[in-house]
């Protein structure tokens, strides 16, 4: 019964995010830099996952329900760009680079220490090397814009 409840907890607060979750813009801006970081080779593999999760609970000081709705966000955004479904690799590109600079202080959002952590996860070189060339674009953004 208690998993059901906090399944249909977080449905709710998934439609409603934008109204319930409080700094919303904040946790989605973050959703959508870790998005470009994982979405790399088109899968989030199970260490990822458990990677993703271990961080959004520090990201947010064990907040679970919080942690939760970040890994929620972050799947939904993987999914789009991997289904095409109204949303892509350099449409999401675009959107950081946006988001970045109209409002300055998401540049702080992006936690290159935390984004590289993922490449553990990552056994193909080539995966590899693209997923820094992500972070490294990622990092010129933050130092543009800090």
């Amino acid at each position: 019964m208690v998993k059901i409840f906090k399944l249909v907890k977080r449905k709710i607060k998934k439609v409603f995010r934008e109204f319930l979750v409080y700094h919303n813009s904040s946790l989605e801006y973050r959703a959508k830099v870790i998005t470009l970081v994982l979405a790399v080779n088109n899968e989030i593999s199970e260490c990822e996952e458990e990677l993703l999760k271990k961080m959004a609970l520090e990201i947010y000081d064990n907040d679970e329900d919080r942690a939760d709705i970040l890994v929620e966000t972050v799947k939904e955004y993987f999914v789009k760009i991997v289904t095409n479904n109204g949303l892509d690799f350099e449409h999401l590109i675009y959107k950081v680079q946006k988001e970045t600079k109209a409002v300055k202080r998401f540049s702080e959002k992006i936690e290159i220490d935390r984004l590289l952590q993922f490449q553990v996860c990552l056994e193909d070189e080539e995966d590899k090397i693209y997923q820094q060339r992500v972070i490294g674009f990622l990092k010129d953004l933050k130092e543009e814009h800090e």
